[in-house]
């Protein structure tokens, strides 16, 4: 009787998905704006591409080694391109939505072992420098997060490189910053924080 009901719930799962298997690659596909893949932006020559809605992807973009980029053209697509090409870093996990790359049960200072890299809260004692890549949070009308590289640090804000913002929002914005006696904190609610290479 128990061989018979675990063959019956495994017949219903493989019937489960290959319906949905189905029904992925009959769904209605939306066209792309004409502008996407066109380069809107490049940091120390790795280029920032347009893909217009926050949520359009056409395809995974790997290394020629086979490593794992992400969805095309994404904003963690373009901050895993940017520390593969430019700080010649692989991390362990190249898997995750943007809001994935920071893990809250760590403290600041500790190191991120999925992405290989020192993570830091925000706030934190320690100052947020170039080439750290700065984690999003999710929100209501973005579930998923949102990384980006920073590309200039003073002492009262943080300039910040990005892909895919959005159709009408800019590749690099600035945002404020505050020190006090022992803490440094990035003036925006959903920043998680910052991972560095070091």
């Amino acid at each position: 009787m128990k061989k018979w009901f675990m063959l019956g719930g495994l017949g219903a799962c493989l019937v489960a998905v290959a319906w949905f298997g189905w029904r992925f690659s009959h769904r209605p596909q939306v066209p792309l704006d004409p502008r996407w893949g066109t380069v809107v932006d490049s940091y120390n020559n790795v280029m920032v591409y347009y893909n217009g809605d926050v949520s359009t992807t056409n395809g995974r973009h790997l290394a020629a080694d086979g490593y794992n980029l992400g969805l095309k053209y994404q904003c963690v697509e373009f901050v895993k391109r940017y520390y593969y090409e430019h700080l010649h870093h692989k991390m362990p996990d190249s898997y995750g939505n943007a809001k994935d790359f920071f893990d809250t049960a760590l403290g600041d200072g500790a190191r991120n072992a999925k992405r290989d890299l020192t993570q830091y809260t925000n706030p934190s004692s320690t100052k947020p420098r170039v080439d750290d890549l700065l984690v999003f949070d999710g929100s209501e009308t973005n579930c998923y997060g949102h990384v980006a590289i920073v590309c200039d640090v003073s002492d009262e804000e943080v300039t910040l490189i990005q892909q895919n913002p959005g159709p009408s929002a800019e590749s690099r914005v600035a945002i404020g910053m505050t020190h006090t006696a022992d803490q440094w904190q990035i003036a925006n609610s959903r920043i998680l924080g910052w991972l560095r290479k070091e």
